[in-house]
């Protein structure tokens, strides 16, 4: 094999053994670069003979326009390899996840979900829901509920009391929703049945307080209404509430001004292990306070009580829902934290029913 045979095949076996870029640079440079094994050839030609120069020039020179077009095509095939590495070390995934949708994502605040289960509750027990405004006049947040002037069992409720109107009438934040109670006592004809839920507002706040809270109240009017009804109504709305089949309550002698006898209710609990558990037990746990309507309440309301009679109760939303779902501080309840709210809120599509169960 000649000298230029030989040496085309040591330097195109380099070529194409390079395994980068800079390897096949490294081949460049000893083949064509200034003290390259081809241009050392070319050097050569000014020491030959013309008819020499004239053959061996055309001879190196073709190999070095054969080594130059090797080195460009491997140079080619080098980086797209060199792409191609590192398009797959440096991926990185654009898409983004499938998005939450809102009926999933979505959380109902339990005090929403209570209500719903109370209204389920009371509808089935032939029940209306009455609502009324949170701004109320003094005479129907306390007058007509026999409360007389000055008398001190207005100061149990620390009210929120609004600057006086153009007719020096102070306004005031409604305590209690029994307001409603009167508005539908002023309004609608005996037989009576409604529940009352809604937001109160008094100047309180601690672990078990908020300055705005939820209450429901029951009132019933008519001819027959008794203690008995009221007892059978309280047993049957806790028995579905909490979702026991049995319920053991004791009612203890209170005062209310608009009630007469007035009654504070307790339920039987477990408190073992730190969980509250109804219809089992024997300790007790007060959650609500009822009574036989006053009389005066009646007269107030445009009704006469030697015709009419009727009972009432009233409870904290906030406080029961407490108890059935184990949340052991009110204030987070209006804090709007989501992360609690995902944790305690229920799905939008859980909807309660008794026959469903109010929970499940």
């Amino acid at each position: 094999m000649s000298e230029l045979a030989s040496l085309e095949a040591d330097v195109l076996a380099s070529v194409e053994a390079a395994a980068d870029e800079a390897a096949l640079e490294t081949v460049r440079v000893a083949a064509l670069g200034k003290k390259g094994s081809i241009s050392a050839l070319l050097a050569t030609l000014g020491k030959m003979a013309p008819d020499e120069r004239k053959t061996q020039g055309a001879a190196i020179n073709a190999l070095k326009d054969k080594v130059t077009e090797a080195l460009a095509a491997r140079k080619v095939i080098l980086k797209e390899a060199a792409l191609e590495a590192r398009l797959v070390a440096e991926t990185v995934d654009v898409t983004l996840p499938v998005r939450v949708t809102p009926l999933e994502a979505g959380r109902i605040h339990p005090i929403t979900q209570v209500m719903d289960e109370l209204a389920a509750i009371f509808a089935d027990l032939g029940f209306s829901i009455a609502e009324g405004p949170d701004i109320e006049s003094d005479d129907y947040n306390f007058t007509k509920l026999n409360f007389p002037p000055d008398h001190p069992a207005r100061e149990m409720h620390d009210t929120f009391f609004l600057m006086p109107d153009a007719k020096g009438e102070r306004k005031v934040l409604r305590t209690h929703t029994s307001p409603v109670q009167v508005r539908t006592m002023l309004t609608q004809k005996p037989p009576i049945r409604v529940i009352c839920p809604g937001r109160t507002y008094r100047c309180d706040s601690d672990q078990t307080h908020t300055p705005m809270f939820h209450q429901v109240e029951g009132l019933v009017i008519d001819k027959q209404a008794n203690l008995g009804h009221l007892k059978w109504v309280l047993e049957e709305f806790c028995k579905a509430f909490f979702e026991v089949s049995d319920v053991k309550m004791r009612f203890r002698p209170s005062f209310f001004p608009f009630t007469e006898p007035s009654m504070e209710v307790d339920i039987q609990c477990s408190r073992k292990g730190g969980e509250i558990r109804f219809g089992e037990g024997d300790d007790w746990l007060e959650i609500l306070g009822c009574g036989m309507v006053h009389p005066n309440v009646l007269r107030n309301c445009g009704l006469d009580p030697d015709v009419y009679q009727g009972f009432a109760w009233g409870m904290g939303i906030d406080r029961i829902a407490m108890l059935k779902y184990g949340m052991p501080d009110l204030r987070a309840f209006f804090e709007a934290d989501v992360r609690w709210l995902t944790h305690y809120g229920f799905r939008p599509l859980d909807m309660p029913s008794l026959i469903g169960g109010l929970s499940s």
